[in-house]
């Protein structure tokens, strides 16, 4: 079991194949493939998850200037798979220890 720490606010993780909510739970528990050749991140929570008023984005869509100013947003949609719905299958617990 691998812990990680969200906002507060946060919207509570939809079930796989539902449309995507920015609970933020994939992008914590791991970085995308994007985010490994990209930001050349391997573990914990991906640098480009961000917190945007009511749920988390990937900051390399909302913000690619920051991350990698060269690549299209449309391909960056495209390969973290926006708009597919939700591919994280971890189960989600409230507990604090």
């Amino acid at each position: 079991m691998k812990a990680i720490s969200l906002h507060a606010a946060v919207p509570e993780k939809p079930a796989v194949g539902a449309p995507c909510n920015g609970c933020g739970v994939c992008c914590a528990l791991f970085p995308c493939p994007l985010s490994r050749l990209l930001l050349r991140h391997r573990e914990g929570p991906c640098p480009a998850l961000t917190w945007q008023e009511t749920r988390y984005v990937c900051g390399l869509v909302v913000a690619p200037t920051g991350f990698a100013r060269w690549l299209p947003r449309r391909l960056v949609r495209r390969w973290i798979g926006v708009g597919i719905g939700c591919d994280c299958d971890a189960e989600v617990s409230d507990d604090v220890l």
